[in-house]
């Protein structure tokens, strides 16, 4: 089961982001996307879907799981004046990053603490302000956070890519192990997507 929030690119515009990419001194430099995952959980399917996308991420863009959501303090606004240096990694690694991939599981109808601990930690720095987001996400069913996720990254201005939002019903096996992607193609268009987007304001900026 799949769904594309937005209808995905014209076929020009794929093949412009084909081809596309960040040159420096004559050499082309992938793309970088930071994927963030809202569970913990060793056998989370969200964690299993962006662990997926860096397989097929398109010529000239590279997916990398940020592994240390995990090591993040609860947040404590007496400390952002010297910064845990967990927080620290992680804010870097969002400023590094062309674009960032996340995707939370839903828990009472809003999205998960691990999650809401690290957008909190977040906002004081504004790096995540015009920095382009996909939400993703493993189960049709989780549009409450969604919606909080929306809500959350709006107010830090975050600039939303809802051409390469995606949810697909990643399941598993009797022992937890996830399935194989149930949709490789839509994945795919999902990463072209954002990779174009990223092009998009490459060239307009440029222009």
């Amino acid at each position: 089961m799949m769904s594309v929030r937005s209808p995905l690119l014209v076929d020009s515009d794929d093949a412009f982001a084909v081809k596309c990419g960040r040159k420096a001194e004559g050499m082309l430099i992938p793309l970088t996307v930071l994927a963030l995952s809202g569970s913990l959980r060793r056998a989370s399917l969200n964690t299993a879907m962006l662990t997926m996308a860096a397989g097929y991420a398109p010529p000239a863009m590279s997916v990398t799981m940020f592994a240390g959501m995990g090591d993040l303090p609860l947040f404590n606004p007496d400390l952002e004046s010297r910064e845990p240096w967990q927080v620290a990694r992680l804010r870097t690694s969002i400023a590094d990053a062309d674009a960032l991939l996340i995707a939370s599981p839903e828990y009472a109808h809003g999205v998960s603490g691990v999650m809401k601990n690290a957008l909190d930690w977040m906002v004081a720095s504004g790096v995540l302000m015009g920095k382009p987001v996909a939400l993703w996400n493993a189960s049709p069913r989780a549009s409450h956070a969604i919606a909080a996720l929306r809500e959350t990254l709006a107010v830090m201005a975050a600039r939303l890519v809802d051409v390469a939002g995606l949810e697909l019903l990643i399941e598993h096996d009797s022992v937890g192990r996830p399935l194989p992607n149930p949709d490789e193609a839509a994945m795919r268009r999902a990463l072209l997507a954002i990779k174009a987007d990223l092009c998009q304001q490459g060239r307009s900026s440029s222009s």
